[in-house]
């Protein structure tokens, strides 16, 4: 972990005479487990994640990790980098809002798995796991088993959801089960009304879905008969939730109409921007795991053109994000975590037909977290010149994974509780792990 403007690594026993560790904070793993252990019987200082999931996998060097003077051939037309708020700090200039909330999150500029398709890379940033006979679940059912309705969340929608679409890429519940998957929004938060796809059929009004339910309990002669059988009293609850989410307190919770007009603004009015005041009112209503499925980040082609649009869209309204949480007084207990499942090559491919486009890139890349317990306004590791390789500090997605759960509450070396009895841990710091290529050796 370097300090702002630090270009050496310090020891864990050094950043905690720093202060950059807090309680349970930047606490990246170590083989075996060790440093887990004694953090692990610490107080959780997070409630909730919001996943700011970089759908297809950002360039590190036009966003977190600039790299001025690498040239043309690598910068193309954002070879510009502008200080933050913190000294020592820079930022691609194409994020200046960004570049004032750098107090409030630290960067992870070390990323690295080595793998370049979407499906595995996906899998292994989003689970901590490398694929094997298991498909393991991702970081937000792993959250809904331990802090979900089995102990004690009574929030009146489900405790891991999706805005606004699943990726597809993998099982995001695994072995778990159906129980575990998260609930996809759908719809569109950037529209003048955001409907929950699936739940509000267009044109029917209100009272007509009342009298709808009505009918068919007076015709539902089976289940008055059979109102004392469980398996009934499970179906009974199960519909009285979709109900709710139609017409009672859920849907209210889904209405950004209730937000005052100049804070949408600030967010920006599209599905992103909105998607993270979303986010926002969710976290407020209790919910422990929300992720925002951001897409338009595959750029293999006319990259300099997309991210013309993209990164605008995005520090306004990450930005406002971070602010707004902080300013509610939510972000100490909130954590935001923004990552892809790889970054992109450094150097751009101008020949067509890509046209200045740039491929996978799981060699290094860039995370960001803030909230929740970690520390804001530091950098942790460091790439080359380009940006092309690990320099310093290599950090996995074991390590990030196994932080947040910390910061939760959750023992990443713990059972991992689940409806097939197998006997796994929430993470595994194993040497078979190290050996099937993930690289997790010592890095603290």
């Amino acid at each position: 972990m370097s300090a702002p403007g630090s270009s050496g690594g310090i020891t864990r026993r050094e950043a905690l005479k720093l202060g950059l560790i807090g309680a349970a904070g930047l606490l990246f793993g170590v083989r075996g487990g060790r440093a887990w252990t004694a953090a692990a019987a610490r107080p959780a200082t997070a409630k909730s994640v919001i996943q700011i999931w970089m759908w297809g996998g950002p360039s590190q060097i036009d966003t977190f990790d600039p790299k001025p003077d690498a040239g043309y051939d690598y910068c193309g037309s954002l070879a510009e980098a502008i200080p933050t708020n913190v000294d020592g700090i820079q930022i691609n200039a194409k994020l200046p809002l960004l570049a004032q909330q750098a107090d409030k999150y630290s960067i992870i500029r070390s990323m690295n798995h080595g793998v370049n398709g979407h499906e595995t890379a996906s899998y292994i940033t989003q689970t901590g796991r490398w694929p094997g006979r298991l498909v393991f679940p991702c970081a937000g059912a792993v959250v809904s088993v331990f802090n979900g309705y089995d102990h004690g969340y009574e929030g009146i929608v489900a405790p891991y959801i999706v805005l606004t679409q699943p990726q597809g890429r993998f099982s995001e519940a695994g072995f778990l089960g159906q129980k575990y998957k998260p609930f996809a929004t759908g719809g569109d938060p950037g529209k003048q009304r955001f409907e929950v796809e699936g739940i509000v059929a267009r044109g029917i009004t209100d009272e007509r879905q009342l009298g709808r339910r009505e009918l068919l309990g007076s015709l539902d002669t089976l289940g008055d008969a059979m109102s004392g059988n469980p398996h009934f009293g499970q179906h009974d609850l199960a519909e009285e939730k979709a109900y709710d989410l139609m017409l009672g307190d859920a849907r209210q919770l889904f209405d950004l109409s209730q937000e005052a007009d100049e804070l949408r603004e600030q967010y920006g009015r599209n599905t992103f921007g909105q998607s993270c005041l979303m986010a926002r009112r969710l976290v407020e209503h209790g919910v422990p795991y929300i992720t925002i499925n951001y897409k338009g980040w595959d750029t293999h082609k006319q990259h300099f053109e997309i991210m013309a649009r993209k990164l605008p869209e995005m520090d306004q309204g990450m930005a406002t994000l971070l602010q707004d949480l902080s300013d509610r007084g939510l972000l100490d207990s909130t954590i935001v975590w923004w990552s892809g499942e790889f970054g992109r090559t450094p150097r751009v491919m101008w020949d067509p037909p890509w046209n200045g486009g740039r491929n996978h890139h799981g060699a290094c890349f860039s995370a960001v977290l803030a909230g929740g317990g970690f520390k804001g306004g530091h950098v942790v590791g460091a790439s080359d010149a380009r940006a092309e390789q690990v320099e310093e500090r290599p950090v996995y997605p074991l390590d990030l994974i196994g932080s947040i759960y910390e910061l939760l509450g959750i023992d990443p070396e713990g059972p991992l509780p689940n409806p097939r009895g197998l006997d796994v841990p929430v993470l595994s710091f194993g040497e078979e792990d190290v050996k099937s290529g993930g690289r997790l050796h010592e890095i603290m």
